[in-house]
Formats: C-alpha cells, sequence, structure tokens
C-alpha cells in the first residue's frame, strides 16, 4: 500500500520520564504533507494534542504545553515526543497525516497506539558483586559495601556465616565497617538486599 503509517499499538512510560509514539511514513512523488495532528482519547472525549499545518506547529491542550513535540526536519517522520510524562498522560493517541495530491484530491490515514504511564518501572534489587576473597593486614579500618540496583527504597543487612548454618546479623547499612581488624574477623560475609 502506497503511503501507510507505521508506529506500534502499545507504549509504556515512567513517570516523568519521556517517551516517543512512532508514526513514520516513506515520503513519495506527488504526496505533500497537508496537515499532521496528533489526538488522545481519554474518559470517552478526543482532544487535539498537537496539530502542524501551512502555519506552523501548534500544542493545543493546556497539559502538554512545552512538553510534546514531533521531529522538523525528517521529512516521514510524525512521531510524537512527550516528555515530563504524567499519569493523566495515559490513553490512546491518534497520529492523522493528511496528504494532497497532484490532481488536488486529499488522502487521510491514521494510527493510534495506546500509552500507560506507570509511577515508575518496579523491579527487584539487583547486587552488583564485588571482589571476593579479601585479604586485610591485621589491625587495618576497612569497610565492606552492599551496593544494589532496583526500586527504591532499598533496605540492606550484612551477615556473618557460621558453623552450623547460623548466620549472625552485624549491620543494617549499606556499609560494614571494621575500625581495626582482628584475626577472629576473617569469615564470610554477605549481604541482603531488599525492597518492597
Amino acid at each position: 500500500a502506497l503511503l501507510d503509517l507505521s508506529g506500534v499499538h502499545q507504549v509504556k512510560g515512567t513517570w516523568m520520564g519521556s517517551i516517543t509514539l512512532p508514526c513514520t511514513y516513506a515520503p513519495s512523488e506527488g504526496f505533500t504533507q497537508e496537515t499532521l495532528s496528533w489526538s488522545m482519547d481519554r474518559d470517552y472525549s478526543t482532544s487535539t494534542v498537537f496539530r502542524r499545518d501551512e502555519s506552523g506547529d501548534h500544542v493545543l491542550l493546556a497539559q502538554f504545553r512545552d512538553r510534546v513535540s514531533v521531529p522538523k526536519h525528517s521529512p516521514g517522520d510524525a512521531s510524537l515526543l512527550i516528555e515530563n510524562l504524567e499519569i493523566p498522560d495515559s490513553g490512546r493517541y491518534t497520529c492523522q497525516v493528511i496528504w494532497r495530491l497532484k490532481n488536488n484530491s486529499l488522502i487521510t490515514k491514521e494510527l493510534t497506539t495506546a500509552v500507560k504511564v506507570v509511577k515508575v518501572a518496579v523491579t527487584k534489587p539487583v547486587i552488583r558483586a564485588g571482589q571476593l576473597g579479601l585479604t586485610v593486614p591485621a589491625g587495618a579500618r576497612t569497610s565492606l559495601t552492599c551496593v544494589a540496583s532496583g526500586s527504591p527504597p532499598i533496605s540492606y543487612r550484612w551477615f556473618r556465616s557460621s558453623a552450623g548454618g547460623k548466620a549472625q546479623l552485624l549491620s543494617r547499612q549499606a556499609e560494614l565497617a571494621w575500625d581495626g581488624l582482628r584475626l577472629s574477623d576473617a569469615g564470610t560475609y554477605y549481604c541482603e538486599a531488599e525492597n518492597r
């Protein structure tokens, strides 16, 4: 099919982040882009978010002012960039492009993308493993630090393994520190990271 819009059916964005709703076509001779608009369906009403015509670019919804844009100098790219996502930005967005043909007739194509804005991409904590088997002289100051990625807040606990499988809780901080190491401090230590 000549002049078809391509994009995706669904996009997930993170609150306060930014997303691009793809809407592209292959420009072809004899077809001139007349207007390009993005509208949004939410709670059974449709509003135009963005419109580009011969008079320029217009952002028609106050809630999107200074937050939406469409590439200016790439023909065939009608993708919508939304920045600083808010939860109410969730909804169904329709990209509509109207072309004028050489004989002055018009062709209209539409593409709809569902957008879901989530508070934060929730992820389990993942601990970045440090070097195993640390050799430190007796009497030295040292510390072990637990670093985990994942959704905040993350809480940490340091344990020392002991004979018979009983672990001893040493700290509820990310860092476990010694002012002066004793020979008896030698052993196996491990960290646990936990979030909601």
